[in-house]
């Protein structure tokens, strides 16, 4: 059993020096541009638990919503219950296919931008959460070009985090970060319906 011990040690120490180089040579100190993407759950989830953790942290949240909003959500109710440190505008009027309205579904994108764009000039914001912007993106409610030029030119300390499926390549690519989450499994495959807690 000693000998296992050993090995892991040495292969501990040895990861170690690694990681610390690596941490060393990560000396730059800027709010970062992060998207979650893809088919699989999670993509809100993290962003609001990125936005808790930056409130923790002492850092003022804006949070706007593209889609949802028809109804109210688990993270919008507790959200609100700090208005001091997180202004949170849920500015969709529901799924695309519950609204069915394309014309209105673009101007309701306009004005979410509107509220983002307010967000992404104000230093006083550490983050700033665009809830299913990528839907509005893949939709092409927003032009890509014109809310990369805005999310490039934000404070230089503000992070930004865009969750939604298929993220459009220009965005991957001026990212700092992009997570793609993947589906394994799905409780709604199995009839499941969607739970307030995990899904809303």
């Amino acid at each position: 059993m000693s000998d296992i011990n050993e090995r892991h040690r040495d292969r501990m120490e040895r990861k170690k020096a690694i990681i610390d180089a690596k941490i060393a040579a990560a000396d730059k100190n800027i709010g970062v541009l992060i998207v979650n993407t893809g088919n699989g759950k999670g993509k809100s989830s993290s962003g609001f638990g990125m936005a808790m953790r930056a409130m923790g942290h002492g850092m003022k949240v804006g949070v706007v919503q593209f889609i949802k909003g028809a109804m109210s959500t688990g993270e919008e109710l507790f959200l609100r219950r700090f208005p001091e440190e997180c202004s949170f505008h849920a500015m969709g009027e529901g799924y695309t296919w519950e609204t069915q309205d394309r014309e209105r579904d673009i101007a309701k994108a306009r004005e979410a931008w509107e509220q983002a764009r307010a967000f992404l000039r104000d230093p006083s914001y550490g983050m700033v959460v665009l809830d299913e912007l990528n839907i509005a993106l893949k939709y092409r409610y927003l032009d890509v070009h014109e809310v990369i030029a805005d999310l490039l030119d934000r404070p230089e300390m503000q992070h930004a985090v865009v969750t939604g499926r298929a993220a459009p390549p220009e965005l991957i690519e001026v990212a700092d970060t992009v997570t793609e989450m993947t589906v394994v499994k799905h409780a709604f495959k199995a009839g499941i319906a969607a739970q307030p807690g995990t899904e809303w």
